[in-house]
């Protein structure tokens, strides 16, 4: 096989978790008078951490201080409420045990808080994954290159070893930051139209087709 390992992004990619963010999001724009959001408003919104997911789905005449507010009350609303309808894609959970059973390391690098993705990963694949990486204050989050090289260096892997998988232009240019190869799955928050800026991109319209990227690149 070429590749030794593969980094995933989270939402969109191996987990569905739009309905809990929709949710804890209308949540606390109802606390504060805020008109709601539609779920397909929220796929938008999401994909550069949490903070601008809040400023996103605030007014946006939203004074600084107030979204500095809502994103410290959202943090606590999402916590618990982030595993009321979140779940894998479906074949997911089979891919990863396959993946595993290869050999390859595993791992998760995400803008998604760092408490989330570590909890949420634990929860529903035990210990599949070799590192979890969320957004933390001692790394930049995504589109940097930041987590993908922390893992580089960690599992003491080369940029040919590793293939980047996420559902977005931020993962794309995420990998392109980091120099690894990527392939974007088309069943997550965006679609193709997302990657229209960039050049040559593997995409996977399902879960077999990214398994087979994977395994016979």
């Amino acid at each position: 096989m070429k590749y030794k390992a593969v980094i995933f992004d989270l939402d969109g990619t191996l987990l569905d978790t739009l309905d809990d963010l929709t949710d804890s999001v209308n949540r606390l724009l109802a606390s504060h008078g805020c008109p709601k959001r539609t779920k397909n408003e929220v796929r938008f919104f999401v994909g550069n951490g949490i903070y601008k997911l809040v400023e996103r789905a605030l007014p946006s005449d939203t004074d600084v201080q107030t979204v500095d507010k809502c994103y410290k009350e959202f943090t606590q609303i999402y916590k618990l409420n982030m595993m009321n309808k979140t779940k894998p894609y479906n074949g997911i959970t089979d891919l990863i045990s396959l993946l595993k059973s290869k050999g390859l390391k595993l791992s998760v690098v995400t803008n998604k808080a760092d408490f989330a993705a570590k909890e949420l990963c634990k929860s529903l694949f035990g210990d599949s994954f070799d590192l979890v990486i969320g957004s933390a204050p001692e790394r930049e989050n995504k589109p940097s290159a930041d987590g993908v090289n922390y893992i580089l260096n960690t599992l003491n892997l080369n940029k040919s070893d590793v293939i980047y998988v996420g559902d977005s232009r931020v993962d794309a240019l995420t990998a392109e930051n980091a120099g690894v190869d990527f392939t974007a799955v088309l069943w997550g928050f965006r679609d193709i139209d997302d990657f229209k800026e960039f050049g040559v991109i593997n995409f996977a319209n399902n879960v077999k087709e990214l398994e087979n990227v994977i395994l016979n690149a």
